[in-house]
């Protein structure tokens, strides 16, 4: 984000929850979001910083001394390679796996997850502990999300659904076949959709 102290010290916004990822010793790499070249560079220090930074961490890497040096990084990415990620426990995904699994409701194609979002709290600077993470589904044409349905839904929406990823919903997990199953509450999906009325 920038400089914080001033020997070339940043202040960045973590997009991950697993503990030692940004430890001190660290291998990472660097890269505009312009460009598709990373720079190589080591993590000499981290830490959680209090009071209006709270929920943001503090990296010295090296090679980075000086307020300068820190204020040509803004904005850039700091990557780890997967290889160097520690194991996940049972029952948790990285986002990155998630992305591009079909979403289904039991046996109803829903739609395609593109992202993963965090709610967080009302000022923006921390991720609410005890939330679930929203997956972001691009719906499938058709009343509901169901692709079978060739007509569209007048209530469809242009924009991405927001689905809760609560564990409670949560059938399955197939990362080999990018399947990912709930079962979702009813009107969730279309909860402006009438009710059918038999004829």
């Amino acid at each position: 984000m920038r400089p914080q102290g001033r020997r070339g010290e940043l202040l960045a916004d973590p997009l991950t929850d697993l503990p030692g990822v940004l430890a001190a010793g660290v291998r990472a790499f660097l890269k505009r979001p312009d460009s598709a070249s990373t720079t190589e560079i080591l993590i000499e220090s981290s830490w959680s910083p209090t009071g209006r930074n709270a929920g943001r961490i503090v990296l010295k890497l090296s090679s980075i001394n000086s307020i300068t040096a820190a204020e040509s990084l803004a904005g850039q990415e700091l990557l780890i390679l997967s290889s160097d990620l520690p194991p996940l426990e049972p029952g948790t995904w990285f986002v990155r796996d998630l992305i591009g699994c079909e979403l289904f409701d039991g046996t109803v194609p829903i739609g395609r997850i593109s992202g993963v979002e965090y709610p967080m709290s009302s000022d923006g600077r921390v991720r609410l502990p005890d939330a679930a993470p929203l997956l972001e589904v691009t719906l499938n044409p058709g009343p509901g999300g169901n692709p079978n349905d060739q007509e569209t839904s007048p209530n469809a929406p242009s924009e991405p659904a927001l689905i809760p990823f609560v564990k409670a919903w949560l059938d399955a997990v197939d990362l080999d076949r990018k399947r990912v199953v709930m079962h979702l509450p009813a009107g969730l999906i279309a909860p402006d959709a009438p009710d059918e009325v038999p004829s």
